[in-house]
């Protein structure tokens, strides 16, 4: 399957998912390249030009809300369609921030294979994507802050419920979700990283 203007750019920092969606499209004919945060994605932007972006939204270094963000401010990458894929960020709010922002699609993960193919041949036929004008700063600063702020609520109760849990469980069910604890809470101290990054930004801004 030929792709007018450049490979497919898969950005995932879960090594296992980033393999499979590379796997997938790889089998169906496309070209992929890959990064594993939005900092490495926009550095392959530049070399690749890509023809359409899949991303994760909760990433280290850069999530994929900052990584959409810079490039619609950017006239050289404004009109590259993106999909978001999302475990954590899936609640109305946070799809309305992302299709505001300038996604082209959303889907949640686990992804349907067979709906992953067709949302990507839809946006890779359907020409010149209409997108919404690029968000200014003021808006997405807020707009950004309050969907971090949501999740981070979000997580540090699922830690709070998960650590109750693991005192009541017997010892050979504790391993389990153990490793589901260590796992939010790394989902956890990286919006908390997003989120101290972008009240530095918000400080900056205001002066």
């Amino acid at each position: 399957m030929n792709i007018p203007y450049g490979p497919i750019l898969v950005v995932e920092d879960v090594p296992n998912i980033l393999e499979l969606l590379t796997v997938t499209l790889r089998f169906k004919g496309y070209p992929v390249v890959t990064a594993t945060n939005g900092q490495e994605a926009l550095e392959r932007i530049e070399r690749e030009h890509p023809a359409l972006i899949i991303t994760d939204i909760l990433m280290p270094k850069m999530d994929g809300f900052a990584m959409l963000h810079h490039l619609r401010l950017n006239p050289k990458t404004s009109r590259i369609p993106t999909i978001f894929l999302s475990a954590t960020y899936v609640t109305p709010e946070d799809r309305a921030f992302a299709l505001k922002l300038g996604a082209v699609r959303f889907l949640e993960k686990p992804v349907d294979t067979e709906e992953f193919l067709l949302t990507v041949a839809e946006v890779l036929t359907m020409g010149v994507v209409p997108m919404p004008p690029p968000m200014e700063e003021q808006e997405f600063y807020y707009g950004y802050r309050e969907r971090l702020e949501s999740k981070l609520r979000h997580k540090n109760a699922q830690i709070a419920r998960t650590e109750r849990l693991l005192n009541t469980l017997p010892s050979e069910q504790r391993a389990s979700f153990q490793a589901l604890l260590n796992e939010v809470r790394d989902h956890r101290d990286q919006i908390q990283a997003e989120l101290d990054e972008l009240n530095r930004l918000i400080s900056q801004y205001r002066t």
